[in-house]
C-alpha cells in the first residue's frame, strides 16, 4: 500500500522539478533579471547555487561535499521507508517528499559544476526569501511532515503519567 503512494510521489515530484528547471534554463537565461509574476511578491530568476540552503557554501569542494550528504541522506531515507509500516501513507509520502527533493537538487550538482537552479523568488521589495525550486519545496515540506509523523509516533510510544501511552501495550 505504502508504495502506491510513495513512488508516484517520488517520481510526479522529481519529473516536475526536473521539467520545470529546464524551461527555467531554457526561458531565463542568461541567468539574472527577474521577471515579474505575481507582481514584485512573486518572480522568476535564473540563479546557480554551487552551495546548499540558503546559500551555504563550503568552498571549491562544496559540489562533492553536498553529493555525498545527500548520497547519505537518500541512504537513510530509504531505511526510513523499508521500516514504515504497509499502510503508513503519511510516512510513506513524506520520506518520497524528501527523497524527490534530494534526487532533483542531486541531478543538478551531476550535471553541472555551476550547481543546483533556482529560479522562485518570493518577497517584498528587497526583503527576498533566498530563490529556490520545486525540489526544495518538497524537501522543505517533506521534512515537516516527516518529523510530525515521527513524533506522532512518539507520543503515542511514549509513557503518559507512568502508563503507557494509548497505542503502546504493557509488557508483563
Amino acid at each position: 500500500m505504502k508504495a502506491l503512494v510513495s513512488w508516484p510521489v517520488l517520481l510526479v515530484v522529481a519529473l516536475l522539478d526536473f521539467i520545470t528547471k529546464a524551461v527555467a534554463v531554457a526561458v531565463l537565461a542568461p541567468a539574472g533579471g527577474p521577471r515579474p509574476v505575481i507582481g514584485d511578491a512573486v518572480r522568476f530568476t535564473l540563479v546557480y547555487n554551487p552551495g546548499a540552503a540558503f546559500g551555504l557554501y563550503l568552498g571549491g569542494y562544496s559540489r562533492w561535499i553536498f553529493m555525498a550528504l545527500t548520497a547519505g541522506a537518500l541512504i537513510i531515507l530509504w531505511r526510513l521507508y523499508r521500516q514504515t509500516a504497509h499502510d503508513d501513507l503519511l510516512r510513506a509520502g513524506a520520506i518520497a517528499l524528501v527523497a524527490a527533493g534530494a534526487i532533483g537538487n542531486l541531478l543538478d550538482r551531476i550535471r553541472s559544476e555551476r550547481g543546483v537552479v533556482d529560479f522562485i523568488d518570493v518577497g517584498v521589495g528587497v526583503h527576498r526569501w533566498p530563490t529556490f525550486n520545486i525540489a526544495d519545496m518538497a524537501v522543505s515540506g517533506g521534512a515537516f511532515l516527516l518529523a510530525y509523523v515521527l513524533w506522532g509516533e512518539e507520543q503515542r510510544e511514549k509513557p503518559v503519567g507512568g502508563k503507557l501511552g494509548p497505542d503502546a501495550t504493557e509488557l508483563s
